[in-house]
């Protein structure tokens, strides 16, 4: 199968990427590794695998890339996904998330792909809402200009799939954590909270730590992907997390059972809120497991692990 992973050289692309080679597709990547690493995708290229240094809001390159490529199945990841800036610069936000959606969109109709899935998010794009744990039929109200955006392009998949009969699913992450999540980006705050560990540093929470989130193991993300691109009338979109409600305090003692800490170490230091961000994330994963057959098996403290161990073995 000819693949098309746009976002491919970031931290949940280059997992998918790497499981797209390891099945015998033939992949092409299209990145333009502004927070995307060419590092993540060593295994694939020497694989096989295809890298285009590209901005998906240039079309032409977006274009040409098709053209090169001719893939059978888009993996659509690239996107602009801190908050904070899209609050900042709503503007920027939108040129990539809704205009370069449009672009891969029009590509892929052009060349009659298969099927085109789509990365949203499963906290940013409802809202602040009383619907626990929260359902796709619930209206988005996004508090953040991050998940307007990622509606926007929700919704530009389905008026793809209405006009052309373009084949489009999406897929409303949780909060994704993992093995290559930048410990010192705007990344996750498991991944944060773990590269502050191994600095020696205090943990900064946002907030009274009670806010709360689903935490999805990047392997799980990787088989939703897969799942939503074999399935013959997946349509619409998927709530994809382990239907487990966190809190960062919750995380911050997995963290010190990770690492052997006794329940007193590793103190947080407590800052104010931040504009944009919820206080309770809580998804409704039953239509992705009775329709898609698929279910999260990652637990957050195996998980924890596993983070530790990869950044360990990458700082040497």
């Amino acid at each position: 199968m000819r693949a098309l992973v746009t976002g491919g050289a970031g931290f949940i692309g280059s997992n998918l990427v790497d499981a797209l080679v390891a099945r015998g597709d033939d992949v092409t990547v299209i990145d333009d590794l502004s927070s995307g690493k060419r590092e993540n995708l060593t295994g694939a290229l020497s694989l096989g695998a295809k890298l285009v240094e590209a901005d998906i809001r240039d079309a032409a390159a977006v274009r040409a890339a098709f053209d090169a490529a001719s893939p059978q199945l888009v993996f659509h990841l690239a996107a602009q996904v801190d908050v904070r800036k899209s609050l900042e610069d709503p503007a920027l936000d939108a040129q990539i998330n809704v205009v370069g959606t449009i672009n891969v969109l029009d590509a892929a109709r052009e060349h009659g792909v298969h099927r085109f899935v789509n990365t949203s998010t499963g906290g940013a794009i409802y809202g602040e809402t009383d619907v626990m744990p929260t359902p796709e039929t619930v209206l988005p109200q996004p508090m953040a200009a991050y998940g307007q955006s990622k509606h926007a392009a929700e919704l530009y998949c389905g008026l793809m799939h209405r006009l052309y009969g373009l084949p489009t699913v999406t897929l409303r992450y949780g909060n994704v954590f993992g093995p290559r999540q930048d410990p010192h980006g705007e990344a996750g705050v498991i991944a944060i909270f773990a590269g502050r560990l191994l600095d020696g540093d205090a943990p900064v929470i946002f907030g009274d730590g009670t806010q709360t989130r689903d935490y999805t193991f990047v392997s799980d993300i990787v088989a939703a992907n897969l799942a939503a691109a074999e399935h013959p009338s997946a349509s619409g979109a998927y709530n994809v997390g382990t239907g487990v409600e966190s809190s960062v305090l919750d995380v911050l003692d997995a963290l010190r059972a990770a690492a052997g800490l006794p329940a007193g170490g590793f103190q947080p230091e407590f800052r104010p809120a931040r504009l944009g961000e919820l206080e309770r994330s809580s998804l409704d994963i039953s239509r992705a497991r009775d329709e898609l057959g698929f279910t999260a098996d990652t637990r957050l403290e195996a998980g924890m692990d596993a983070v530790l161990e990869a950044l360990r073995a990458q700082r040497g």
